[in-house]
């Protein structure tokens, strides 16, 4: 029998690319979004995807929506990549965060233990719940000390998730991913912002690049080898939490360096720091240990920062300048 998935967030960068990895891995795929009829889904487009995804409507803040697309679909395997992304924005849309993460994880929970089905549940978990760690790095054991309103909806869902596991008996579980970037992402993350600018200044766009605190040090991964890690998550005979990174951490200036270094120019002809764009609050170090995830998974990352950094650059030149 076809083993059907049901990812919720197919539309976002991450949902894009476990779609492409379970149809590659023989799964019959459902994708789910807040109006698929209104829809793009140019990332399923530009994966070549968009037709062998089935795609339903469903609002993860109404339990009713939730329970219907379950009851339609009967998925094995359910995968919450959805709700409000941007930790930037959850500080000037704290209300609607919290809901579209730790309602939507927690109706989702619901509607499978409602069922009575042995649905396996994947939950997209989030760095940014550690906090400042300082020199650290945070594996599955480190606290909880979350900084934002993002965090603090995503602490939610991770605890959540864990009591349904331990209270009901559910396969559940939740991925504590760092930050992982790839040509997907949309505009509003940094990464993209500096990659999309660095690209048209090697074009000759005179502009310059306004960044904000250029001293904060993320570990940063692609998205494509994490998504593997999702998956691998859901095939393990015990449900369980684990940190997903690559265990080196840069700051954003290396980023940027890395950047304008791969068009060859000096960044500091260009950058300029906007304390406008500087954070309520915000992380100074954010580094991951993925031991776990290496010994129990089998997985591990093959792309650090300098790598991502080029492929994304490379990716946006061939869209700028096609053969």
């Amino acid at each position: 029998m076809m083993k059907k998935a049901l990812i919720c967030g197919v539309s976002g960068q991450d949902g894009a690319y476990l779609a492409k990895l379970l149809l590659n891995e023989g799964y019959s795929v459902c994708g789910t979004s807040r109006d698929a009829q209104m829809s793009s889904f140019k990332n399923l487009v530009r994966l070549g995807i968009r037709d062998q995804v089935k795609l339903e409507s469903a609002a993860l803040t109404d339990f009713r929506s939730v329970l219907q697309v379950l009851m339609k679909n009967k998925p094995d395997e359910v995968y919450n990549l959805a709700g409000q992304s941007s930790v930037g924005l959850s500080f000037e849309q704290p209300v609607e965060t919290l809901e579209s993460i730790s309602i939507g994880s927690l109706n989702l929970l619901e509607a499978i233990r409602f069922t009575g089905e042995p649905i396996k549940f994947y939950n997209a978990g989030s760095s940014e719940c550690f906090g400042d760690i300082g020199t650290e790095a945070a594996d599955e054991t480190t606290p909880f000390r979350p900084r934002s309103p993002y965090a603090v909806a995503k602490s939610a869902a991770f605890w959540q998730v864990a009591n349904y596991r331990e209270a009901y008996g559910l396969f559940a579980c939740s991925g504590i991913l760092f930050n992982h970037e790839s040509p997907l992402r949309p505009q509003r993350f940094v990464t993209q912002k500096i990659v999309s600018a660095v690209s048209r200044i090697a074009q000759g766009s005179q502009e310059k690049l306004y960044l904000g605190n250029v001293d904060i040090k993320r570990d940063w991964g692609w998205a494509p080898e994490y998504v593997e890690a999702m998956y691998k998550i859901l095939q393990q005979e015990e449900p369980d939490d684990y940190v997903i990174a690559t265990g080196e951490s840069y700051t954003l200036a290396e980023f940027v360096v890395a950047a304008f270094d791969c068009v060859g120019l000096n960044w500091q002809d260009y950058v300029i720091t906007d304390r406008s764009l500087f954070r309520p609050t915000d992380l100074a170090v954010s580094r991951g240990n993925p031991a776990k995830a290496r010994e129990k998974l089998g997985w591990q990352a093959q792309y650090k920062m300098p790598d991502i950094v080029r492929m994304m650059v490379e990716d946006r030149q061939e869209k700028s300048n096609p053969v």
